[in-house]
């Protein structure tokens, strides 16, 4: 991309590859520069365009003078001790080995600036050495050593060294310097300031002292600086690539340097922001936060709704299965009953008349109590239809009642424990069948094994928990071990069928107690009025009765 300084560049979180753009601003045809980098916040120092390169390399040569072979050592950027000056900046020693190739006869050195055609720099090199290494325990042969002992100045000044001259595009760009302070010393550099040319110093082509196979040792001292250069009219550029760069803001700069990397004072910058991606922008999610609740909202509310429908529907059944349940009670009570009610009576005053003779008069005494007994079958089976009775207290009454005649009806005393239950406590038509017949179940036993003189029947109903207790004060029997006779096995399973059990406490001459227990699972009624089981002074309430 190509941004204009001083703007402000937001670039998109998908951006992997980014490359700056810029060129020389200058009006001056003609007129070198040098420019160099940096992104603030990534980059922690100025960079130059990658490639901007000068070398010093060895050539080698066949008998014919064809070139068989090269070895480059590079120099890029800056040196360590670079200061940006030739007298106070330092000089870093470096040595290469490298082996002379089959078929090689001579060899030369060159010290060059031709390495990508835009380079522009400066770099020095002095005490350049190569060495022959011996594979035994002879001294190394020095091959060629530079010096400027013996040379005059116009000789040094016009470039006439013995081993050495220069060439390449622009030879005059090849120049002796002086290097250090105090005292200064020569050495060789390539001072290029043009971005289209290059300079170099080299050696003879036809240096000898080699065989193949050799092994050669070169060092030398050298400090350098060099970078991209461009021209100002030319309209060359410069690309400063960056990859996957994270959120954030940053600052590009770009400043001139001269040909030894001095800053001349003209810089530019542009400020760049990298967005966030969507999926971490705080709003990104505080939307998605009321995207999330809205979305729990209309869930929870199809949830709900979908759950009313289904109650509303059971409610419906129900109150349909509770109208034929009431009106099935009112056909037994209002048609089977009556018809029953009217034979028993009939058969009853039929042994008063006296055309009948003893044997039919037993046998109408006898229809008479079969059609009670009925009578009595089809009213318990009316209580257990009538959804009317669908709670504790209905079902509380009933067993009092039902205990009162079977005890009334067998001169056996009867004592209740039993409290007012709450009417707002439903349960089912089965659970109430089941208690009552477990209740008469015990009863019975009483009346025909106990011996008993009297019974008392407890009822107590505490966090939802319904325990229905039958004691006897008859001859009572040995629990432990005793196989349970059909009545004890029809409780057990009545009570079972409902999730709740019957326990049966005995010893022997001290009575008989049954504990027949269940859970009853809260219903709230229709109002919605909540459950309220004690009495004004927080105790439970109780009623007794006695018969």
């Amino acid at each position: 991309m190509l941004p204009h300084a001083g703007a402000k560049l937001l670039i998109g979180p998908s951006s992997q590859n980014i490359a700056f753009i810029t060129g020389a601003a200058t009006n001056s045809p003609g007129v070198p520069a040098r420019l160099r980098y940096k992104l603030e916040g990534r980059d922690t120092a100025w960079c130059d365009r990658p490639g901007s390169e000068m070398y010093l390399e060895v050539r080698f040569f066949d008998e014919k003078k064809k070139l068989l072979d090269l070895c480059r050592f590079t120099a890029k950027g800056e040196s360590v001790l670079w200061t940006g000056s030739l007298k106070d900046s330092a000089l870093t020693h470096r040595r290469e080995t490298l082996k002379v190739p089959p078929g090689a006869s001579s060899w030369n050195l060159v010290i060059s600036s031709a390495g990508p055609p835009d380079t522009v720099g400066v770099y020095v090199v002095d005490n350049l050495i190569v060495s022959r290494l011996s594979s035994t325990n002879r001294p190394t042969e020095i091959l060629l050593q530079t010096f400027f002992e013996g040379l005059s100045e116009e000789d040094i000044a016009n470039g006439r060294l013995s081993d050495w001259v220069p060439g390449g595009i622009r030879p005059n760009m090849a120049k002796i310097v002086e290097i250090g302070q105090n005292p200064t010393k020569k050495a060789l550099a390539v001072i290029d300031d043009d971005p289209h040319g290059h300079a170099e110093w080299r050696t003879q082509s036809d240096m000898k002292g080699i065989t193949p196979e050799d092994i050669l040792m070169v060092e030398w001292n050298e400090m350098f600086s060099m970078g991209h250069g461009i021209v100002g009219i030319t309209g060359q550029e410069i690309a400063a690539p960056y990859q996957d760069l994270p959120p954030g803001s940053y600052r590009f700069c770009v400043e001139e340097v001269n040909v030894f990397g001095v800053p001349t004072g003209v810089e530019t910058s542009l400020a760049v922001k990298v967005r966030l991606p969507l999926w971490e922008t705080p709003w990104f999610w505080v939307a998605m936060t009321a995207i999330l609740i809205s979305a729990s909202a209309v869930v929870s509310r199809s949830v709900a709704s979908r759950r009313m429908r289904r109650e509303v529907l059971r409610l419906e059944q129900q109150r349909v299965l509770e109208q034929e349940r009431l009106r099935i009670a009112q056909n037994i009570h209002d048609d089977l009953g009556a018809r029953v009610t009217q034979i028993s009576m009939l058969s009853a005053m039929a042994p008063d008349r006296s055309i009948f003779p003893q044997n039919a008069r037993a046998d109408f005494h006898q229809i008479s109590q079969m059609s009670r007994d009925l009578v009595s079958a089809l009213y318990e089976t009316v209580w257990a239809v009538n959804p009317e009775n669908d709670n504790l207290y209905a079902m509380g009454n009933y067993l009092r009642q039902m205990t009162s005649q079977l005890c009334e009806s067998a001169q056996l005393r009867c004592r209740f424990d039993i409290p007012i239950l709450p009417r707002e406590v439903q349960v089912s038509s089965q659970t109430r069948h089941n208690v009552a017949m477990a209740v008469k179940e015990a009863v019975h036993n009483i009346m025909k094994h106990a011996h008993a003189s009297e019974l008392t029947i407890r009822v107590d109903f505490t966090e939802l928990l319904l325990t229905v207790s039958i004691q006897d004060d008859g001859c009572g029997f040995q629990a432990s071990g005793l196989e349970c006779g059909n009545g004890l096995a029809n409780m057990k399973r009545r009570m079972e069928d409902l999730g709740g059990s019957c326990v049966v406490e005995s010893q022997p001459g001290g009575g008989t107690t049954v504990h027949l227990r269940l859970r009853i699972k809260a219903v709230q009624p229709d109002h919605s009025q909540k459950l309220s089981l004690t009495a004004s002074n927080g105790e439970p309430s109780r009623q007794a009765h006695k018969a």
